[in-house]
């Protein structure tokens, strides 16, 4: 026989999971007589909080929340993040959410009392849900401003501006962007950030997606691209770029003779690609890094200020998917900024 969880104890309470985490974790939260019907049917099933939890409801634990780990981009991230809070005496635990709001609902309320902190990236809940997390544990969010949250954030801006100017010199005068998840924060930036900067290009944009962030996701896309196929492609992610790649290469069509490629991430394995892929890259280590600081800003119960957004620089690795456009009447500028389409 299991032995009983939270979610039992919520459920034969009469109350949330989260208000029997705080009933064990923050007693001062919650309300004298709902706190002792948790204890008593707590005691009555046989729950007992959880074990790592120490004096005053410390955990010396954090949690790091990724939506896929399997994708390679955070493995960096990851690296940071657990360096830095080992070093600072934590343990890390890892919660995965494969892209679903229903897994991250689960998994927020599974780990919220076993840890004094987490951060959150690929989020797909409400900004309110995001503060809800945040009233019961100190939470930092990546590349996704929460308002009353710390973030930690990629510009965006700066990696787009980067790889539009690195089209523009190869001669390029449209592109389309390859969409990933509706839900994406990150996806919505990008978008957004193409939109402003097109224009100080010559460039003219349209979309296709949305797209699941995987390599399948960007296999998939190879059919509708090719219905109206453009000179150049800026892709949501690495692994959907690398997936178009594939696609792309079964169809007959050379890259970058006929379209060129450009990702996001510059994920471990984009220079083995055939060929190794453009993209725009971030610091993930170091964002890992800053985000166990933010972290600890938060746990100590630090104000917020103009410390509270983190951004850091992306910058664009200039690899063999990205090519001279080969069309008709134009020619390469280098690194020429043109205004109008």
């Amino acid at each position: 026989m299991r032995p009983p969880t939270i979610y039992d104890v919520a459920a034969a309470a009469g109350v949330s999971p989260s208000t029997v985490s705080r009933a064990f974790s923050r007693p001062g939260r919650v309300g004298a007589e709902t706190a002792a019907r948790i204890h008593r049917v707590a005691a009555e099933l046989g729950y007992r909080a959880n074990a790592i939890t120490g004096a005053r409801g410390r955990t010396s634990a954090v949690a790091m929340v990724v939506p896929d780990v399997t994708n390679p981009v955070y493995s960096g991230l990851i690296r940071g993040f657990e360096a830095a809070a080992s070093s600072a005496g934590y343990t890390v635990v890892l919660a995965d959410t494969r892209w679903s709001m229903v897994q991250e609902r689960t998994v927020l309320d599974r780990i919220l009392p076993a840890v004094d902190g987490l951060v959150v990236t690929g989020s797909r809940l409400s900004d309110r849900g995001m503060r809800a997390a945040a009233g019961h544990r100190a939470l930092v969010m990546l590349n996704r401003i929460v308002p009353g949250t710390r973030t930690v954030m990629v510009d965006t801006a700066a990696g787009v501006d980067a790889a539009l100017r690195h089209l523009a010199g190869l001669g390029h005068r449209s592109v389309t962007y390859v969409g990933g998840p509706t839900a994406s924060w990150a996806d919505g930036m990008r978008w957004r950030s193409l939109l402003d900067a097109a224009p100080r290009f010559g460039l003219k944009v349209c979309r296709i997606g949305p797209y699941p962030p995987t390599m399948a996701g960007g296999t998939a896309a190879v059919g509708k691209l090719l219905r109206h196929p453009p000179a150049a492609v800026l892709v949501f992610n690495d692994l959907v770029a690398i997936g178009m790649l594939h696609g792309l290469k079964e169809a007959g069509i050379g890259v970058p003779d006929d379209i060129s490629v450009i990702g996001f991430g510059n994920v471990v394995g984009a220079d083995f690609c055939t060929p190794p892929l453009t993209t725009v890259g971030a610091p993930m280590r170091a964002m890992g890094t800053a985000a166990f600081e933010q972290l600890q800003r938060a746990m100590s119960g630090e104000a917020m200020d103009t410390q509270a957004i983190v951004s850091l620089t992306a910058h664009l690795v200039v690899r063999g998917s990205t090519g001279v456009a080969k069309v008709r009447g134009t020619r390469p500028v280098a690194g020429a900024v043109r205004r109008g389409s």
